[in-house]
């Protein structure tokens, strides 16, 4: 079976890059992705800026052919959300949701991070912490990429 490549879509600093290296087994490091990333040959990594400037939604939706699945990133502990209700409804793809640094955040904040990417047009969501592991097996699981 064909491995899905996801495209990791979301705010600078929501955890896009980490949860990349923690997928693939990596060591952590913290850098600032430029622009967009092929990595490993299996997932899209993409600057938080092509979200955040709307002047760059077109680059997403073109790069998005590339992928297989759709992954809308949400960290846990932010108090807004990038992502316009129905956002996902523009990708012609199936869209999940990742609800980044669960180790961090508290309960309500994981509720409001669901609330935000449900609002997006996300039904499978995944809470997951890079550092610690948790729920990354379950993403994993799903996207059947390793």
């Amino acid at each position: 079976m064909k491995k899905k490549r996801p495209i990791l879509i979301g705010k600078t600093s929501a955890g896009k890059t980490t949860l990349c290296q923690c997928v693939n087994h990596e060591a952590l490091k913290y850098h600032k992705t430029q622009s967009i990333q092929l990595v490993n040959d299996q997932m899209i990594d993409t600057p938080g800026e092509y979200l955040e400037r709307r002047s760059f939604w077109d680059a997403l939706l073109v790069t998005a052919a590339d992928a297989d699945v759709i992954m809308l990133v949400q960290d846990a502990t932010e108090d807004t959300s990038m992502f316009p209700p129905g956002y996902a409804g523009q990708f012609p793809k199936p869209v999940v949701g990742v609800i980044t640094k669960r180790d961090t955040a508290t309960d309500k904040q994981i509720e409001d991070a669901r609330k935000y990417l449900e609002i997006a047009g996300t039904k499978n969501i995944f809470p997951v912490s890079s550092m610690t592991g948790e729920g990354v097996a379950d993403l994993v699981g799903y996207l059947d990429i390793l």
